[in-house]
C-alpha cells in the first residue's frame, strides 16, 4: 500500500495496493480494502467498512455506521449523514446503517442521508439529495433526488411510433427481454369515440382473475420494482403515459405505454417497474392471478437469484 507521509493514518486494516493520499484522516477501527484510491482531505470514521477497489474523491468525510461496497465510486465533496436529529455533545443510542452497494457511482456534492442504501451500480447525479433508498440499476436527479431511469436501458422506447401490425408481435425486433410481448389492440373509431379490446385467447393471452387501475401518481414516484413467480400481467395505458422498465436478469429496455391500442406483456419472473406518469396517466392491469403476497419477489437480489437457479 502507499501511505502519504502527510496523511493521518491510525488503521492498520488496510489492503494491499490502497492508496492514501496527503491531508487525510483513517480513525483506528476502520477497514479499507484492495487497491482503492483515498484522495486528499478525506476523513473515515471508526466504525467504516470500504470493500476493494473503491475510489472516494476528495473533500469527503466517511462517518461511523458507513458501508461502502467494492467499486463504489464516490465523488468530490459528496456529503454523507449518519444522524438524523443531530445534537452538539449528545450522542444518539444507536445509529441507522448507510449502504452504498458494489458497483454504485456517486456524483460530486450530492448529499447522502442516514439510514438509507444506495442500490448495486445506481448513478446519483451530481448536487442530488438522496433521502430515500436507490434501487438498483437506478439514476437518481435532483433534491430531492427521483428516479430519472436505469442504468443499462436505453431511452424508452415509444411505442405509439413503432411499426407495429394489427396482429400479436411476440417480441419487438430491438427487445431482448425475455417473454415480454407487445401487444396492437383493434381500434374501432366512428362519430361517437373509440373503442379498442382484447379478447381472451385472441390477443388476451391469458384468463384474466383480477384488474386493478393505477392513476393519480406524482411524476417523480417510481412504482412496481418486483416480479411474480407464477402471474402475468397485460398492461394498458387507457389514459395519458407512463414508462415501463422491464429487466430478465440478463437484458434490461424500456418502453413509453401512452395509447389505449398498445399493450404490454410482462410474464412470470420478469422485473418490472413503472414510473414517468403523466398528470393525467391511467394505467389498467390484468393479472392471471388473483392477489397474493407470496407471489411477489421484492428483493431485487433475491431476483436475481432465483433467475440463475431456474
Amino acid at each position: 500500500m502507499f501511505i502519504h507521509q502527510l496523511a493521518d493514518v491510525q488503521s492498520d486494516q488496510i489492503g494491499v495496493g490502497t492508496k492514501i493520499w496527503q491531508f487525510c484522516v483513517v480513525m483506528k477501527r476502520a477497514k479499507i480494502g484492495l487497491d482503492c484510491n483515498i484522495c486528499a482531505q478525506v476523513l473515515i470514521e471508526n466504525d467504516v467498512t470500504i470493500g476493494d477497489r473503491v475510489t472516494i474523491k476528495s473533500g469527503v468525510q466517511v462517518w461511523d455506521c458507513i458501508t461502502i461496497e467494492d467499486d463504489v465510486f464516490i465523488g468530490p465533496n459528496v456529503t454523507f449523514t449518519n444522524g438524523l436529529f443531530p445534537r452538539s455533545k449528545k450522542h444518539p443510542d444507536s445509529i441507522e446503517k448507510t449502504i452504498i452497494e458494489r458497483g454504485a457511482s456517486i456524483g460530486a456534492n450530492a448529499t447522502i442521508l442516514g439510514g438509507i442504501s444506495i442500490g448495486k451500480h445506481a448513478l446519483v447525479g451530481a448536487g442530488a439529495v438522496v433521502t430515500k433508498n436507490v434501487p438498483p440499476y437506478g439514476i437518481v436527479l435532483g433534491n430531492p433526488a427521483h428516479i430519472n431511469g436505469y442504468v443499462d436501458s436505453r431511452k424508452a422506447i415509444n411505442l405509439e411510433q413503432e411499426n407495429i401490425n394489427d396482429h400479436k408481435i411476440d417480441k419487438i425486433e430491438s427487445t431482448k427481454v425475455k417473454g415480454v410481448g407487445i401487444y396492437k389492440l383493434p381500434l374501432v373509431k366512428d362519430s361517437r369515440g373509440s373503442l379498442s379490446f382484447a379478447e381472451v385467447e385472441q390477443l388476451l393471452p391469458f384468463d384474466p382473475k383480477r384488474y386493478f387501475l393505477v392513476y393519480d401518481v406524482k411524476s417523480n414516484v417510481t412504482r412496481g420494482e418486483h416480479a411474480h413467480r407464477r402471474v402475468q400481467q397485460f398492461l394498458v395505458c387507457v389514459k395519458g403515459s407512463c414508462s415501463v422498465v422491464v429487466d430478465d436478469g440478463e437484458n434490461r429496455e424500456e418502453y413509453k405505454l401512452n395509447s389505449p391500442e398498445i399493450a404490454m406483456l410482462i410474464p412470470p419472473m420478469v422485473w418490472g417497474i413503472q414510473y414517468k406518469y403523466s398528470p393525467d396517466a391511467v394505467l389498467m392491469v390484468m393479472a392471471s392471478e388473483k392477489y397474493d403476497e407470496s407471489e411477489y419477489i421484492r428483493n431485487y437480489d433475491e431476483f436475481i437469484e432465483l433467475v440463475k437457479n431456474k
